[in-house]
This record gives C-alpha cells, structure tokens and sequence, in this order.
C-alpha cells in the first residue's frame, strides 16, 4: 500500500538552506519568515476546509495565553 504522504524536493533541506527563492527586496527575519509560511500554511488548509482559521487564531490565542502564564510564573518563582 503506498503512503498518501507527498514526497517534495524540500523535504531534505535544512531550514535556512537556499530553497531557490529570489530575494528581490529586504531579507526577512527568520521570525518574519516563519510568520509568513505558518500564515500561509493556515490559509492553504482553511481553503481546503481541513481547518477553519477563526477555530485555528482562537486555539492559537488560548496557547499563548497559557504559556506566557507559565513563563511569568517560572520567572516569579526564580525571583523568589
């Protein structure tokens, strides 16, 4: 039985490696890259109706919220 999972060119590089992108402008952080990809990656998946983006941004929102919680707790208890 073959695997459903597509096998890319990409698959084998290591992030940061030249993916044959064209920089035309300003070189983008590597926060403002992966930003832009986790975006469009969200995007292509809510188009496809695997997720829905408005359930993805809350889940998203309620995760940050708890681990920036668990950092400000982590740091008071290194204070104390």
């Amino acid at each position: 039985m073959h695997s459903k999972r597509r096998h890319f060119q990409h698959d084998n590089n290591i992030e940061g490696q030249n993916m044959g992108k064209k920089i035309t402008g300003k070189e983008l952080t590597d926060s403002e890259e992966i930003s832009t990809r986790l975006n469009t990656l969200v995007e292509m998946l809510d188009d496809k109706g695997i997720i829905t983006k408005k359930e993805y941004d809350s889940t998203v929102a309620m995760r940050l919220h708890e681990v920036s919680k668990a950092t400000a707790f982590e740091e008071m208890d290194e204070e104390l």
